[in-house]
């Protein structure tokens, strides 16, 4: 564990913290950080390993679904630790157990563990959770939203063809199925903006962490933790097997659910009316705890094999 630790979490942790202490000693406009890195980093990443990537579609398709799996059965997870308060609560605990930092941990950490293959089949699972996210997070709050307001089916859908990362997606695989290779320049132009990727969403993970402060934490917000940190990977276990991941696909699978709660799902929940307190809270106490859990799940990820 020690050795997860040191080779594995401790430059993610550098770079996070990095980024917390600048966000506590000077103001830093994170929407622009944050804007940087959903509208022309992550497209040019996604792109850089469609076109690259020696992971087949049947294979992606398949992580693709278990991921999806096990987003519904942590949502589940997190539901019920939201029984008996109310909605609003609940439903936030939901979210929080269910949508979780696939991006800003996710893609280091898997990078550092599994190399460039692994680093390939977690941006698959990455890419599959940005739209997931942006359609069952706005879902969930759905029902506390107006009637007919801009928070309905219609509205969600059209702000998930917003997002640049899917047409790029799309065109990345039409682009590989079809055999039409880019020229080299522009393929080296996207190459060099994907290499600034990685480094630029841990700092914004830091700076989104150093500049908010100190959410109330009680029982559900750590029961919620607990299903993130630890149901997740166990969930992402069984699903995976059952669906017929095998060795590393499934091991990027584990390794991506044991992730604490997304910061995005806090943003989303202040979007839709969510209770953005409790969100906060589960986002604290999985991103300190997260630590430890990750360090477990990857010392204990070669057994798998």
């Amino acid at each position: 564990m020690f050795q997860a630790l040191s080779n594995v979490l401790l430059p993610v942790m550098i770079v996070a913290g990095l980024g917390a202490l600048l966000a506590s000693r000077m103001r830093i406009d994170q929407v622009t950080v944050s804007r940087l890195t959903m509208y022309l980093l992550i497209p040019a990443l996604v792109l850089d390993v469609i076109l690259r990537t020696p992971v087949k579609v049947a294979e992606a398709g398949q992580l693709g679904l278990a991921f999806l799996l096990v987003m519904g059965l942590s949502l589940g997870l997190g539901w019920l630790t939201g029984l008996g308060r109310p909605g609003a609560e609940r439903r936030s605990l939901s979210a929080a157990s269910g949508i979780w930092n696939s991006g800003n941990m996710g893609l280091p950490i898997a990078l550092f563990v599994f190399g460039q293959s692994g680093f390939d089949r977690a941006t698959v699972v990455f890419l599959v959770s940005i739209i997931a996210m942006y359609i069952v997070g706005p879902a969930i709050y759905g029902s506390a939203s107006r009637a007919g307001g801009r928070h309905g089916v219609a509205e969600i859908f059209r702000s998930v063809f917003r997002l640049p990362t899917v047409w790029v997606a799309l065109i990345a695989v039409a682009l590989r199925e079809l055999n039409v290779p880019l020229p080299q320049g522009v393929t080296r132009g996207v190459s060099l903006l994907a290499e600034a990727t990685l480094p630029l969403v841990l700092l914004s993970l830091g700076l989104q962490l150093g500049a908010g402060g100190w959410p109330p934490l009680h029982r559900r917000v750590w029961l919620a933790g607990a299903a993130r940190l630890i149901g997740g990977p166990l969930i992402a276990l069984g699903v995976g097997s059952a669906v017929g991941l095998r060795s590393e696909s499934l091991a990027v699978l584990i390794l991506s659910a044991s992730m604490p709660t997304a910061v995005n799902a806090l943003l989303i929940a202040q979007e839709y009316g969510g209770d953005s307190e409790t969100v906060a809270g589960v986002v604290l106490v999985t991103t300190l705890g997260s630590v430890l859990t990750i360090a477990a799940v990857v010392a204990l990820l070669p057994g798998l094999g």
